[in-house]
C-alpha cells in the first residue's frame, strides 16, 4: 500500500525529534514490510491543508498523521469526509484516541504496528456536524484548557504540569451552569460543573480512554456542581481511577444526545479532541457506528 505521513513539525513531541532522519527510517522500515511511505514535515499553519490534499489524493491508499491532539481530530475529520484509512502516530500529550486504537506508545514501535496492521472501521462523532474521536466537554475541561493555553510549556512534562496547575486554578472557583440534557427519555434540566460526552463509552482507569471503538454509542458524563474542596476530590478520583465511585458523576449510554444552554454566555467555550470552539446554544451529538476507517496494529505487532 501507498502511505502518506503528515508529520506536524511544530506538535506533539515531533517538536523535540530530528523528523529528517526519523522520516529516514520510516521510509525504510514501511519498504522492509513491502508498502511505500511518503513523508511529509508539515508546519501547524498548513497541516489541515496537507491532510486534506492527502485523504483526497487518488495515489495514497492511507493517510498517517503525526502531531499532537488538534493534528490527530484534523486528520480524523478529513478520514471520515473522504473514507480514506487513517492511521496513528501518538506523538502527543496523553495520546488518548492511540491508546483506544491500541497503538503501542513508543514512536518505533508504533511504525511496526502499523505497517503490520490491518484496517478496521471504527465508530466517530459529531457535535453539529463537527467530527472528533474522543471527546465533547463543556465546564471544567473547557475552563482546564483555556487557564493551560495561557501558560508557557515546551515538552510533554511541561504540559502535564500546566495542566495540574490549571485544575487547582480552576478548583478556586468551578464553574456552575445550567444544561437541558434531551435524550431517548425525554428532556431534563441539570445544573452542572461539567459535561463531557465521549466517542464510545470510556472505560474504567485513571486515563479516560473508550473501552471500545464500535460499541455504537456516546458515553455522556455529569458533574453536578461542585465547591472548591469536591472538585479538588473528583479531580483525585480520575487520576487515581475511582472517579465512577464519586457521587458527584451520573452517566449514560445512548446513540444520540442533544445539550442545549439557556443561560450561555458571550464568549463561553467548548472543547472537542483538546481543542477549544465558541459553544453554541444547542449542540446536537451523534454516534456515526463505523463510518471511519482505521489502521489497527496486527496482534503480533501491538
Amino acid at each position: 500500500m501507498q502511505f502518506r505521513a503528515i508529520l506536524n513539525k511544530d506538535g506533539g513531541t515531533l517538536r523535540s525529534l530530528d523528523l529528517d532522519d526519523f522520516s529516514q527510517r520510516a521510509e525504510a522500515l514501511f519498504a522492509e514490510e513491502g508498502h511505500a511511505l511518503e513523508c511529509r514535515v508539515i508546519g501547524g499553519d498548513a497541516v489541515e491543508a496537507a491532510l486534506a490534499e492527502a485523504s483526497t489524493a487518488e495515489a495514497v491508499d492511507v493517510m498517517l498523521a503525526g502531531g499532537g491532539d488538534g493534528t490527530i481530530s484534523a486528520a480524523a475529520a478529513a478520514a471520515y469526509a473522504s473514507g480514506k484509512p487513517l492511521a496513528v502516530l501518538p506523538a502527543g500529550t496523553m495520546n488518548l484516541f492511540a491508546r483506544a486504537l491500541g497503538m503501542p506508545l513508543d514512536l518505533d514501535a508504533a511504525l511496526v504496528a502499523i505497517a503490520r496492521g490491518r484496517i478496521e472501521n471504527i465508530d466517530i462523532a459529531t457535535a453539529n456536524g463537527r467530527p472528533f474521536v474522543h471527546q465533547y466537554g463543556v465546564g471544567i475541561h473547557a475552563r482546564l484548557v483555556r487557564i493551560r493555553n495561557g501558560m508557557s510549556y515546551r515538552d510533554r512534562v511541561g504540559k502535564m504540569l500546566a495542566s495540574l496547575r490549571a485544575i487547582l486554578a480552576t478548583a478556586i472557583d468551578p464553574p456552575r451552569f445550567e444544561v437541558e440534557l434531551v435524550g431517548p427519555e425525554g428532556a431534563k434540566t441539570h445544573v452542572v460543573s461539567g459535561i463531557a460526552v465521549s466517542n464510545n463509552p470510556l472505560g474504567d482507569g485513571p486515563i479516560p480512554v473508550a473501552a471500545r471503538l464500535d460499541s455504537g454509542l456516546l458515553g455522556v458524563y455529569l458533574a453536578a456542581g461542585t465547591s472548591s474542596r469536591e472538585l479538588v476530590a473528583l479531580a483525585l478520583d480520575v487520576f487515581t481511577g475511582r472517579w465512577r465511585d464519586n457521587a458527584l458523576v451520573s452517566e449514560a449510554e445512548v446513540p444520540e444526545v442533544v445539550l442545549r444552554f439557556p443561560k450561555r454566555k458571550r464568549g463561553n467555550h467548548a472543547v472537542v479532541d483538546g481543542e477549544l470552539i465558541p459553544l453554541e446554544p444547542s449542540v446536537t451529538l451523534k454516534l456515526h457506528a463505523q463510518a471511519m476507517a482505521v489502521v489497527r496494529p496486527a496482534e503480533d505487532a501491538a
